[in-house]
C-alpha cells in the first residue's frame, strides 16, 4: 500500500480533525493555525483574511476523497505536475503527514523554484518532524524569496524562540516585525509568550 493509498483510506475519518493535533501544543495560543497554502497571507493586511486560509482548495465542490484519487492519479502518470504536487502536498499538510508532504513539496519547488509560500509550509512540515535547522533553513529560503514576507518571519520567529530557545535571534525577528505591522494582534501574543519565557528563564 503506498503513502498515497494511505491518505486516501484515512482521510475521511481525519477530516474533522485536522486542526485538533494543534490544540496539543501551547503555541497554538500566539501563533495562526499552520495552514499556509497560498498567496493571500504574504500580502494580507490585518483583520483582510483569516489566517491559515487555503487558496488550493479543490475547485468544484467535489468529494475531498474522490479529489485524493484524482491528484494521486496525476501525480503518478505525470511527475511535472506541479499543481497536482502542491496540492496533494496540502492534503498531507493538513492530516498531519509531514513526510509525504515535503516530499511533494519539493517535487514542486524543483519544478516551479522557490515559492515562498510552499517553503513555509514545507519549513513547518520539517518543524512537524522535529528538524529544526532545516525549519529555519527553509523559511530563511522564503525570506530570500520574499524579504518582506510576514508569515515566513512569524514561523521564524517562532521556531527560534518557542522551539530552539534562542530568545535573542527570535528578538531580532520580531523587532523587524514590529516595523511591519506594529499593531498585528498575533505579533503581540508572540511577544507576550517569548517575554514570558524571559522571565521564566
Amino acid at each position: 500500500m503506498t503513502r498515497d493509498n494511505l491518505l486516501f483510506l484515512v482521510i475521511g475519518a481525519l477530516i474533522g480533525f485536522i486542526a485538533g493535533y494543534l490544540l496539543e501544543e501551547r503555541m497554538a495560543e500566539v501563533q495562526p493555525p499552520l495552514r499556509v497554502h497560498g498567496a493571500a497571507e504574504a500580502t494580507a493586511q490585518p483583520g483582510a483574511s483569516a489566517p491559515g486560509a487555503s487558496q488550493s482548495a479543490p475547485a468544484g465542490g467535489g468529494a475531498p476523497v474522490a479529489r485524493i484519487a484524482e491528484l494521486q492519479r496525476r501525480v503518478a502518470q505525470d511527475p511535472q505536475d506541479s499543481a497536482a504536487a502542491r496540492e496533494l502536498g496540502n492534503a498531507n499538510f493538513d492530516i498531519g503527514n509531514w513526510q509525504r508532504a515535503a516530499e511533494l513539496y519539493e517535487r514542486y519547488l524543483e519544478i516551479e523554484g522557490d515559492d515562498p509560500n510552499v517553503l513555509i509550509d514545507l519549513g513547518l512540515s520539517h518543524r512537524a518532524m522535529g528538524d529544526l535547522d532545516a525549519a529555519i533553513a527553509t523559511l530563511d529560503r522564503a525570506l530570500e524569496a520574499d524579504p518582506d514576507h510576514w508569515l515566513a518571519r512569524f514561523n521564524k520567529a517562532i521556531v527560534l524562540g518557542i522551539d530552539v530557545g534562542d530568545l535573542d535571534a527570535a528578538g531580532e525577528v520580531v523587532e523587524e516585525m514590529r516595523g511591519m505591522r506594529p499593531n498585528d494582534p498575533d505579533l503581540q501574543r508572540l511577544e507576550a509568550e517569548l517575554d514570558r519565557r524571559r522571565q521564566a528563564g
